[in-house]
């Protein structure tokens, strides 16, 4: 699906914890400058109330009406019916709010809700990363070209989503492509989120340092890690190293499902140079047979997409051919493996609106 030329306009928001970041998008292309309200997230009431009041905003700006609402909300929800529940963030949906509905009714158009790391996932694969890569591949000659990508992103937790040629899974439940509830690899009782997200990179630093953590902030660590700050400098990046394995063990499991390439965006990606060879390294990684075989994380090679050496080597690999026995015919024969990890060039926040834009108007 190519939306890029589509005349539709679609409001978005991004639903964060503190702020709302009201849009509106057109051809894949944000045609408003953005309006940021503060969330409520403990009072229905006034939740409602920003809500109404920023796609009003939006909408006084446009000279043409918008199609639907589409946005994302953290966590997971009866997004079919547009129904938010339980999220731990937005304490004022509680017991679940129609929120899709209400908001049907006052704009009378199609509302349509998901999560952040699904539209995520979806705008990398349709206006981000998987066309980049595939374009790659064009100007490097090859036939190679990818169909399926994984969206991870780091920040306050580790959100996911898959898209499986062209189509957002959603899953059953609402819960396809959700990562953040995975076994955690070094600390096995508990979720991977632990181990990736804000919160865990503040742990570690100070477990790794021995110094208190309190007030520091990921980039705080970051400086510290690039030599900025005064502070512990290899245990600041044995904390980002270390969420980069424990997120590589979480996504080796989805990407040996999906198989596919992985975009990773958020606000933890600053701090890429440290996170991502910890990461690449962990999906490399070999499991054991009780018979002694080594056996490969996953089936395929990964690749750095951010590393030049490694991206070139990933844009040459091409499909080889064999011959069909007792005939002069060869078939295309994939002997090489291999998926990639990068890093969102238009940042998680786009990718989530072009997500929710490019979802909407699949489903109108």
């Amino acid at each position: 699906m190519n939306f890029s030329k589509d005349n539709r306009i679609v409001l978005t928001l991004d639903a964060g914890g503190t702020n709302f970041v009201f849009s509106a998008i057109q051809g894949y292309k944000q045609i408003v400058e953005p309006i940021g309200l503060s969330a409520v997230s403990d009072n229905i009431e006034g939740c409602l109330d920003v809500l109404v009041n920023g796609f009003n905003q939006v909408i006084s700006k446009l000279n043409k009406k918008p199609v639907a609402i589409s946005f994302a909300f953290p966590g997971p929800a009866d997004y079919e019916h547009g129904v938010i529940g339980d999220l731990q963030n937005f304490k004022a949906f509680r017991g679940g709010v129609a929120l899709g509905p209400y908001l049907e009714e006052v704009f009378k158009i199609p509302v349509f809700i998901n999560n952040d790391g699904n539209l995520f996932a979806y705008g990398e694969a349709l206006a981000g990363m998987l066309p980049e890569v595939n374009k790659a591949f064009e100007d490097a000659g090859s036939k190679r070209r990818y169909k399926n990508l994984i969206g991870i992103t780091f920040g306050t937790g580790f959100g996911g989503g898959a898209v499986i040629n062209g189509t957002l899974l959603t899953g059953d439940n609402g819960c396809g492509g959700d990562v953040w509830c995975m076994r955690n690899a070094k600390h096995t009782h508990m979720i991977a989120e632990e181990g990736v997200s804000v919160r865990a990179v503040r742990r570690v630093y100070q477990e790794l340092s021995g110094k208190s953590a309190e007030g520091l902030t990921p980039y705080d660590i970051f400086k510290i890690a690039e030599g900025i700050e005064p502070g512990d400098q290899e245990a600041a990046r044995g904390s980002f190293a270390e969420l980069g394995t424990i997120a590589g063990n979480g996504i080796a499991n989805a990407v040996n499902i999906v198989d596919g390439i992985v975009a990773i965006g958020g606000g933890l990606c600053g701090a890429g140079k440290y996170i991502m060879p910890a990461l690449v390294d962990a999906l490399n990684s070999h499991l054991t047979t009780f018979a002694g075989e080594r056996v490969g994380m996953i089936q395929m090679k990964a690749y750095n997409w951010e590393d030049e050496e490694q991206r070139n080597q990933f844009l040459g690999i091409d499909v080889d051919a064999v011959k069909v026995p007792r005939t002069d015919k060869t078939v295309p024969y994939l002997t090489n493996r291999a998926t990639c990890v990068g890093f969102s060039k238009n940042g998680a926040s786009s990718s989530i609106m072009y997500g929710a834009y490019a979802y909407a108007l699949a489903n109108l």
